[in-house]
């Protein structure tokens, strides 16, 4: 790209400088439309809430966006560059990250364990066969990761030992790892208790400002108070968007919840 090119052009060239921009995208499963002419703009930093009952085509949006599932039509840019038919392995070695809503955790090695393989499998020296050091980048970012999950406590606990909501915050870990430039919170409060849930909002919350995320969620009140922008989905397409407290307060979209018994 010409580095003397005018500003407002080279940003309109990488996507207008976001971070996530999906154009136009749709996925078929034969006849059925789980996603139709979705687009979306997030700025890097930006923390955006995906919001819908079942059915809503939120983890479709997720597995386009992750590689899982190739897109039937559409466009996807990740910090301006398209990535519409990349595998999902390049998508992470550009610092796209996800959690799953089914664990994705090796249950017989403890929590360290756990997010040190993270760790290395996005370092440059993963098939390193090389013992650690006590001062090696990779236990510092391990040790500091486990800070920002408030997991410090259990660090050498069993993963099958842990209660659900400490594999969450787990997973959590797992998915900062690498230091990603974006990451995609799969409903991380389901199956959460009350307590939980608000360990996870202050877990996401403390997040450094410059981490953008999206999430998507069933529980309106976690993604409401992680989120600064909201997108609303319903039959695999966009229904509203917002800020929370527009979205909160918009009788359409609490009559959309409120009869899908959700609050």
């Amino acid at each position: 790209m010409n580095a003397h090119m005018p500003v407002s052009e080279r940003l309109d060239a990488t996507g207008n400088g976001n971070a996530i921009e999906l154009r136009g995208l749709s996925k078929y499963f034969g006849a059925l439309a789980a996603l139709s002419d979705i687009t979306i703009s997030v700025k890097p930093g930006e923390r955006r809430a995906i919001l819908g009952s079942n059915g809503a085509g939120k983890t479709t949006l997720f597995n386009c966006i992750t590689g899982d599932f190739l897109p039937t039509a559409g466009v996807i840019r990740f910090f301006g560059e398209d990535i519409t038919a990349f595998p999902a392995h390049e998508r992470i070695r550009r610092g796209l990250r996800r959690t799953y809503q089914i664990s994705l955790l090796f249950s017989g090695l403890s929590v360290f364990d756990n997010i040190y393989l993270a760790c290395c499998g996005v370092s440059q020296n993963r098939f390193s066969f090389f013992r650690p050091k006590k001062d090696d980048a990779l236990i510092t970012s391990t040790e500091d990761l486990l800070g920002v999950v408030h997991l410090e406590d259990v660090r050498d606990t069993i993963v099958e030992e842990l209660s659900y909501g400490q594999q969450r915050q787990l997973e959590i870990a797992m998915a900062l790892s690498g230091a990603p430039r974006f990451v995609l919170f799969d409903e991380p409060a389901a199956g959460l208790s009350p307590t939980e849930r608000s360990e996870l909002i202050e877990i996401l919350n403390g997040l450094p400002s410059h981490m953008g995320f999206v999430i998507i969620e069933h529980d309106m009140d976690v993604a409401l108070r992680v989120s600064e922008s909201v997108t609303m989905m319903h039959n695999g397409c966009i229904f509203k968007e917002g800020k929370p407290a527009e979205i909160e307060e918009d009788p359409e979209v609490q009559a959309l919840y409120l009869g899908d018994g959700h609050g």
